[in-house]
């Protein structure tokens, strides 16, 4: 494209001239981001044009990843540094007085996800790429992404994110591949010689036009494709009026994760869920038999994989089109079928595992109910046969039962492959969540504990210590990640740490200026920063961390000179709309900030941040500049967590429970490196299932709890009233099911022990080389190599030598 600066500046004028029809003095700051990413994009589309040409030649094994949820943030820079040419445009940008980091501001997150799940989706993504590997993503373009968080005198107002108002210029619209999708109606069933043909008539269809945007791999010629549907009105001819049709159609592709308290929202979340999976296999065995020309290969060409539930559907709707398109038999439809999907489950709370009404699901998808309908007429006789009369259990393990479709059931019956995303996490759902499932179909359950891409979460969002990194081991590790261990020999090279030290005092000033700017507090950029930072959910337990940083205020105003080092307690969250229990803790989190903060007694000792509308670009800000990572979620709830191994890239020292991926995370930096308190999973299940556990009891006998739960409703914090109630009743009344009072008392213990670690500056540098030297195991390039060779068996096909 260009070699050296002057070309891309010529390249750059040129272009903004020709596309904004006004010279370069004259031009925005927007009209130079859209010039800058359209120039990007098209240099792009050589190598994607080639790359799918490619793998259309050499006819290999495909992936496709149909996720409800991606969350990629900005990806200009991310663009520039795995084409390689990051330095070229920041120098040519700057001859011109103009900042990349400008161009950069100007750029929208696109918030296509709501945590760890979309996040996740977009880090495979790039490490499928990065790895040379045909693999593709399917989700959906929505128009207002999750959405905006205000936060208003401490309450969570949501407000339409507008990402898209300006374009997007990442995205090639392609509407001659548009494929029809259809709801309601009724299906009509005859009888052809011996065969049964089914006709789904009088449907109400919606337009999926698909947007592609092109997911480019490091320093090689590998650019993969995310292709996003959008809903659009059909030209078919509606019994409805337009403008309401009009209206629920653009519904289904406008906001992630619609409020499914009520029948409409759940019709809505289906509808959104039959639309991603009916669009997307269209589309895949379009291009299947573009390359290769016989459906009844498709298993052995093709693997689809299902990211949670969410797009369960596309089970039955291959079988459909198998059946109904092209005349197959069930047993072949269902062998074929069988052998194309694989299923990561990611949540061990029973109450995420999707269950659907019939009495909604039937009149919205009449065929594709049918068609489960006959998997589970089917399945329950497989059932009957291995466990003839027990009735319960083939009721448990039924897709459909007690008037509701259950899609994790519908995901493992019809996937050759189950994966948990931590080594607990898979025991668990073998032992309690699956377990009847496992013990049918031992052979189908496996773990891949998650990963996180490198080189968006520290090479990117971190650059000073990348290049510290690199310029004390060489930059092997770029490539392999788990060459990090090689900085292990520096752990006592008093002018190593000393640097290490140095790039972390950058970020937290960096941190602490936009912290200044955004919420207007100062703070101390040398106290500790204690991050949790994640969706918001009683069981990740932001309660707990809040009751903990009351405790330290309430013993400073008992004696205010007791040994604290200062702390800023940073939070970022989004809770769902309909989550109202979790808006009342954004609510306890701000009034306590507004008390604290504004105590002059304590101001130099302790401050309280939420930092508004949690997204992958603020992440990025936040995570360099974190000294203690916050992962202290009820022990068995957290499938794995990946904020926990991006802080932990960045140094940062886990405080959290034996739960999800921190137990790997313990493995790997050895006991002494990590803070862990609380509960075991095993104490949790057993409690659960036993019971024994009294919250009351802890209100009673530990005067700290007493007094913090009181100060939630006795007018300690301002202007709340009764504003905490349910909070209280959630700890007493309620029995505190997350075990926030039962860890209480280990968690303040755990937290006394990482402030004196942080006091010793050597010691507690020492533990964040430690986490960063042995963070590369957790890179999403590990866990997409185990995938790739253990489940969907697909091989490095790009044109030039790629990362292995």
């Amino acid at each position: 494209m260009f070699s050296n600066k002057d070309e891309f500046k010529l390249a750059f004028l040129k272009k903004l001239e020709m596309g904004f029809g006004k010279t370069f003095p004259e031009s925005t700051v927007r009209d130079q981001y859209h010039t800058l990413g359209n120039m990007i994009r098209e240099f792009i589309s050589t190598d994607w044009i080639n790359t799918n040409e490619h793998y259309r030649l050499t006819k290999q094994k495909q992936v496709y990843y149909l996720s409800i949820e991606f969350l990629l943030g900005k990806v200009l820079s991310q663009n520039l540094m795995n084409l390689g040419i990051y330095t070229i445009v920041q120098e040519g940008l700057s001859d011109l007085g103009i900042g990349l980091e400008q161009l950069e501001e100007i750029e929208p997150d696109a918030g296509l996800g709501n945590g760890g799940l979309g996040r996740l989706a977009a880090c495979f993504l790039d490490s499928l790429s990065s790895l040379g590997l045909p693999g593709h993503g399917c989700g959906i373009r929505y128009r207002h992404g999750l959405f905006e968080q205000k936060i208003m005198n401490g309450y969570q107002l949501e407000l339409p994110d507008h990402w898209l108002r300006h374009g997007h210029v990442w995205e090639v619209r392609k509407e001659d591949l548009s494929v029809e999708v259809p709801f309601w109606g009724r299906v009509e069933c005859t009888k052809t010689g011996e065969n049964l043909e089914f006709k789904h008539l009088d449907a109400e269809y919606v337009t999926a036009v698909p947007y592609d945007l092109p997911v480019v791999g490091y320093n090689n010629s590998t650019v993969n494709t995310l292709r996003l549907w959008s809903a659009e009105v059909s030209p078919y001819p509606v019994n409805k009026d337009i403008m309401h049709y009009k209206r629920e159609t653009e519904m289904i592709s406008e906001f992630l994760y619609p409020d499914d308290t009520h029948d409409e929202g759940k019709i809505l979340r289906l509808k959104q869920q039959y639309f991603l999976v009916a669009a997307s296999l269209r589309s895949i065995i379009r291009s299947y038999l573009n390359r290769k020309g016989d459906i009844k290969q498709l298993s052995k060409d093709i693997c689809i994989h299902i990211n949670d539930t969410h797009p369960a559907l596309a089970i039955p709707e291959l079988m459909r089109i198998l059946l109904d398109e092209y005349r197959l038999g069930w047993e072949e439809s269902w062998e074929i079928t069988r052998g194309t999907f694989c299923y990561t489950n990611h949540t061990t709370l029973s109450e995420a595992l999707e269950k659907w009404p019939i009495h909604i699901f039937k009149p919205l998808l009449p065929r594709i109910y049918m068609i489960i309908e006959e998997m589970n007429e089917r399945y329950c006789h497989e059932l009957w046969e291995k466990f003839p009369g027990e009735w319960d259990h083939i009721q448990e393990m039924a897709i459909i039962a007690d008037g509701v479709v259950k899609m994790a059931h519908l995901a493992v019956v019809g996937s050759f492959s189950v994966n948990g995303v931590a080594r607990i996490h898979t025991e668990i759902l073998k032992d309690r969540e699956m377990k009847l499932f496992y013990q049918h179909s031992p052979e189908k359950f496996n773990n891949k504990t998650n990963g996180i891409t490198h080189r968006r979460w520290l090479l990117k969002a971190n650059p000073e210590l990348s290049s510290l990194i690199t310029d004390t081991i060489g930059n092997d590790w770029v490539y392999q990640p788990e060459q990090m261990k090689n900085l292990l020999p520096y752990m006592n090279d008093s002018a190593f740490l000393d640097q290490l030290a140095v790039v972390k005092q950058k970020k937290k000033e960096q941190l602490a200026k936009r912290i200044l700017d955004q919420n207007g507090l100062l703070i101390d950029p040398t106290s500790i920063f204690d991050v949790q930072v994640k969706r918001l959910h009683a069981y990740k337990r932001q309660l707990l961390n809040i009751i903990h940083i009351m405790h330290l205020y309430n013993r400073l105003k008992e004696d205010a000179s007791c040994d604290f080092y200062p702390r800023t307690f940073i939070f970022g969250a989004k809770a769902s709309p309909g989550y109202y229990y979790a808006k009342k803790i954004i609510k306890l989190i701000h009034s306590v900030a507004e008390k604290i903060n504004h105590d002059p007694a304590v101001k130099e000792r302790i401050k309280v941040v939420f930092m508004e509308n949690y997204r992958v670009s603020l992440a990025e800000e936040i995570i360099p500049a974190s000294d203690i990572s916050e992962q202290i979620s009820t022990a068995s709830k957290e499938a794995s967590g990946t904020g926990n191994m991006k802080l932990m890239m960045n140094g940062a020292v886990t405080v959290g429970t034996l739960d999800g991926a921190n137990i790997e995370i313990r493995e790997k930096v050895g006991a002494d490196d990590i803070f862990i308190f609380g509960l075991s999973a095993k104490e949790v299940m057993k409690f659960e299932q036993e019971g024994g556990y009294n919250s009351m009891e802890y209100y009673y006998h530990d005067k700290r709890l007493q007094e913090i739960i009181n100060q939630m409703r006795n007018g300690f914090l301002p202007d709340v009233a009764d504003e905490f109630e349910p909070i209280v009743d959630s700890l007493l009344t309620e029995n505190d099911q997350y075990f926030v009072m039962r860890d209480f008392d280990s968690y303040v213990n755990i937290q006394q022990q990482a402030g004196s670690a942080f006091e010793n500056r050597q010691k507690w540098l020492r533990m964040s080389l430690r986490n960063i030297a042995m963070s590369g195991y957790f890179s999403s390039d590990r866990t997409i190599e185990e995938y790739a060779s253990q489940i969907w068996g697909i091989s490095n096909t790009s044109l030039e030598t790629s990362i292995n």
